[in-house]
This record gives structure tokens, sequence and C-alpha cells, in this order.
């Protein structure tokens, strides 16, 4: 019965650990042997021989010295607990009948020789019994080195046969597979595998040999389905209205529609298989395209309008840099293959814009005079010298003026924003000083301030003196966000001006304490046209959108922080002067 792999595995560590467990339990024990034997040795017989080393030693002066004879008795009595040996009591006790005499007659010297001979006999004793217990040790010892030899033989050549065939039974399959696979990737289809002995290798292996099959018959099945396929995306592309380049990962142009050859004004043979990067040196457009074009492969595509004389005409073309970017087949990271440029043709979107934007212009523009005429017939029925008005018709003056006044406010946005528009807006930037600005803007807004009691506190750093800055333009970013915030402020609240300094920067921020924008509409906020839903104050939309025209054309930078419920902080910055 053959072992899958598994059971292979465990039965090779298993056999390693029982191996290695008998060889740590036979060690261990002819260890524990050794040592109890040298032990009977050294506590026993050892200790017998210090005894009487010590008796003999003191035996001369047993007569002459009293501490002598205290040492010896108490050697003596140590050797009395320590009889392990036959025949070491009768010595022991022949030692104590002769020391019990010589105290009777100490200067017997016929007692003090039994005394020596008795002592002798008792080392002779001890001494024989350590030679046979070192024999015993030494047989011991013997015989743990032969038992403890096999046994680690025996764990060699197994783990030896171990090492030598389990891991090649293992990894030569895989290895080989591995080959087999390298060669699948490499589209030779027409590889296969053969594992003899080894059940699980061998049905991976007939999984292998029937996938290569399937796949070096859907090869052959479905090139020429790829080759139609391939047409007709070339056929799409050619036909596009659009203008089209593909390049490759090195930047070499792979494909380019006709549009793309009109607008480029090269032909198709003058662009496959060059480099964009060759050809920008004598091609415009494509340098327009090159100077945007991102280096890195994980960039964000983005888009970018350019102008183009085609067709006899200035056309406008929206271009758009894509990337291709794949996830080859069994691996996980993307990686880069290439790029498409696309170009829209946006020229008739532009025609459109500029028709709008004139139209918007004209008509603002020829609002203003019956504007005027009826601001002027306002201010005549107002003066009493013409005559005095009831209550109800100074009502109706009153609204007709509101209405008057918005539908100026509403004609001067549409205005600025025609200017930003067709691009005819001037800036007169010039260093000019920031506390006629703010001044500016709080009384242009005295009416609502005072009407709503609101108290706008202004807070001007001292070195913020001056700012290149157009003035007039600057002022009315300054003034609209002070009405904004005074509109959509509680009545009897606070709205903070604060001008200061940062780096190289002037920086104006107008806070309020109104009910704040929710976080979804943040980037919105600077939109043309663009209001809170739900906002219930009057407003076009564009006055947001053209701070931010004016402020950039500036070169500064407008933002807004807002936290709802609390309040909003926008502000600008120009440069300092």
């Amino acid at each position: 019965m053959k072992m899958n792999i598994k059971a292979k595995i465990t039965f090779g560590v298993g056999m390693l650990f029982f191996l290695i467990v008998l060889l740590a339990a036979v060690s261990g024990w002819y260890v524990n042997q050794l040592k109890r034997d040298t032990n009977n040795i050294l506590v026993a017989n050892y200790n017998t021989l210090q005894y009487a080393n010590n008796m003999l030693t003191v035996l001369d002066e047993l007569d002459t010295d009293p501490v002598a004879v205290n040492l010896f008795k108490e050697n003596l009595d140590k050797q009395s607990r320590n009889m392990t040996e036959i025949g070491e009591r009768d010595a022991t006790q022949l030692i104590l009948q002769h020391l019990q005499a010589l105290e009777q007659k100490p200067d017997d010297p016929v007692l003090i020789a039994a005394i020596r001979t008795d002592i002798t006999e008792l080392m002779r004793l001890n001494m024989g019994a350590i030679e046979r217990k070192s024999d015993i040790a030494d047989d011991t010892a013997h015989r743990a080195i032969v038992i403890i030899s096999i046994t680690g033989a025996l764990c060699f050549l197994i783990a030896f046969v171990l090492l030598v065939n389990l891991p090649s039974s293992i990894a030569d399959p895989i290895t080989e597979l591995s080959a087999s696979i390298k060669e699948i990737a490499n589209q030779n289809y027409k590889k296969r595998v053969f594992f003899s002995g080894h059940r699980e290798f061998g049905e991976l292996a007939q999984s292998f040999n029937t996938m290569a099959e399937k796949l070096e018959e859907y090869a052959d099945s479905k090139l020429d389905k790829l080759l139609k396929s391939k047409k007709r995306i070339d056929t799409l592309i050619e036909r596009m209205h659009d203008p089209v380049i593909g390049t490759d990962e090195d930047e070499v142009i792979l494909f380019a529609n006709e549009q793309a050859c009109k607008v480029t004004g090269m032909k198709n043979e003058e662009l496959i298989g060059r480099s964009i990067r060759d050809l920008v040196l004598h091609n415009d457009l494509l340098r327009d395209v090159y100077l945007d074009w991102n280096r890195s492969v994980d960039a964000i595509p983005g888009t970018k309008t350019l102008k183009i004389y085609a067709d006899g005409k200035e056309s406008y073309f929206e271009k758009e840099l894509v990337n291709i970017n794949i996830v080859p087949t069994g691996e996980e990271g993307e990686q880069f293959i290439g790029r498409v440029i696309l170009l829209k043709n946006i020229t008739a979107f532009k025609e459109m814009d500029l028709a709008k934007t004139n139209f918007i212009g004209t008509v603002s523009h020829e609002f203003k005079t019956p504007i005027a005429s009826i601001k002027l017939g306002i201010q005549l029925l107002e003066n009493k010298q013409v005559g005095e008005l009831n209550e109800e018709q100074n009502g109706l003056v009153l609204g007709i003026k509101d209405d008057l006044q918005r539908l100026l406010d509403i004609t001067g946005e549409l205005l600025n924003m025609a200017q930003v528009e067709s691009g005819a807006i001037q800036m007169n930037v010039a260093s000019t000083e920031v506390r006629p600005i703010v001044e500016y803007a709080v009384e242009a807004n005295r009416a609502a301030m005072d009407q709503r009691h609101i108290q706008v506190v202004v807070d001007i750093d001292e070195p913020t003196a001056e700012v290149q800055a157009d003035s007039e333009k600057t002022a009315w970013v300054l003034t609209n966000l002070l009405s904004n915030a005074l509109r959509y402020s509680h009545d009897e609240s606070r709205v903070y001006i604060h001008v200061y300094s940062k780096e190289d920067k002037i920086w104006f921020a107008v806070r309020d304490t109104g009910q704040g924008i929710l976080p979804e509409y943040m980037d919105k906020i600077f939109h043309r046209y663009f209001r809170v839903p739900g906002s219930k104050k009057e407003g076009t939309g564009l006055g947001l959108s053209i701070s931010k025209e004016f402020i950039e054309a500036q070169g500064g930078t407008i933002t807004v922080e807002s936290e709802y419920g609390v309040g909003s902080v926008f502000s600008f910055c120009l440069k300092k002067s």
C-alpha cells in the first residue's frame, strides 16, 4: 500500500521524534546508573576512609592531648553510623573496645598498636569495596557506551534514510511540475508531466495534462477569432471621429487613426513604430501632449483642453491620457503596458459656450439702461417735493426698490461672469493698502448690519499694511464674502474679519456663526450657480464662483472651512507687498 505525502511526512517526523525520545531515555537511564554507582563509592567508602585517616592522625597523641581524644571519638562515632561493608562492623567494634582499654591504660603501647591494626583493617575493607564498586561502575559505563552507540547509530541511519528519500520524493515532482508550468506560461501547450509511484502527484499530473490539452486546443481554436477581434478593434479605432493615439510601455506609437493623422499633419507610416519622444522635436501638437505626459505609470489620468488649427479653422480638443494597466494571469500586482491619447473634439461646445457668454454679457449690459431709468423713477417718487405718498404707496416703492437692488446685483454678477468666461477680465495689480479694502467692504454692508443688529469685528495684524492686489476686485470679493456671512448669520450675532500675514502671503478671513455647510457640499461651494439645497436665502449662486476667479487671476487662493451647526470661515490670500 502506497503512502500519500501527508502520511510520509507524518511518519518521517514521528519516527525522528520517537528516535530522539528513545536515545534520550536510554542515555538518561545509564547516566542515572553511573550516578548511583559512583554515589555508593563517595557516600559510603570514601567517608569511612576519611574517618579512618583522621583517627590515625591523632592516634599517637591520645595519651598527651585531650583534644586528640575528642577528635578520635568524634570520627569513631561517625564511622559507627556509616558501616556498609561486610566485616566493617566487627572492625569498628574492635577499635571501640581497644579505645576503652586504652583509656584505662594510657601508656600501653600494645593497645595503641592494636588500634592501629584495627584502623588499617577498616581501611582495607573499604579500599576493597571501592575497587569492587569501581569495576561495577566501569561495567555500567561500558554497557552505556555500547548501548548508546548502537541506539545513536540506529537513529542516525534511520534519519539519514529519511533525509535522503523524503525531501526528494516531495521536492523532485514539485520541481518538475514548476518547470512544466513555466513552459505552459510561455505558451508551450504541448508540455506534459508524468509521475510514477506518487498518488497525489499522479492525480496532479493528470489534471495538469488535461489543462494543457485544453489550453492547446483553445489556443488552436481561438487564434482565428483573436485575429478577427483585433481587426474589429482596429476598424473601430480608425472610424472614430476623435483622434486616438496608442503607445506601449516604452512610449513607442502602436496605432493612430485617420483623425490623429489629420490633426498632427503626419502620415500613418510616419507615426507607427516611432517613439513619441523623437516626434515631439518636430511636431507642436505631440510636443504639447508630451509636455503634460505624466511619467508615472500609476498616475491618475487627467484631461486638458488644447487649441489646434484643424480642418481649416481653430478647433478645441479635450486631451485625456489613459494609462493601460493589466494584472497578468497568476499574479497580484498590476503591470503597465502602455497609454492611449484621446483628443475629444469640443469645438462645437466651445462655440456654444462663447455664444452663451456673449449673450449673457449683451443682455446684462442692455439691462443697465432700463434699470437706471427705473431707479431714477423711484428716486422721484421718494422725493417729497414731487408729492406725498401714502403708507401703502411707500410700501410698494420700498418693495420695488429692494427688487431693483437685487436685479442690479444679479446684473453685476452676470457681467462679471461674462468677463471671466470671455477672458476679457483686466487685473490692475499693484501695492495696495489693506485697511481701505476692509473698510469699503464693511461700509458696503452697513445697512444689512444695522438692520439685523449684527456686529462686525475687524482684526488687522500690524505687519499686514499693504498687499499686491487689484483693489477694486479684491474689495468686491471681500464685500461678497461679508455679505454672505451676514446673510447666513443669526440676528444680533457677530461676524469676524481677520487679516493676518503668513509666510509671504496676506490672508483675509471672514468667519460667521451661522448654520455652516454640510460636508457633502464643501467641494461644490465654488461651482457656478450652485446653492446649498434647502437654503431659503436669496442669491444667484455666482458670487463665490466669481470671487474664486478674481482671486486666482491675481495669483491667490480662496478656501472654505465649515463645521455644520457652528459656522463657516471663508479665506483668501494674496502676495505680500
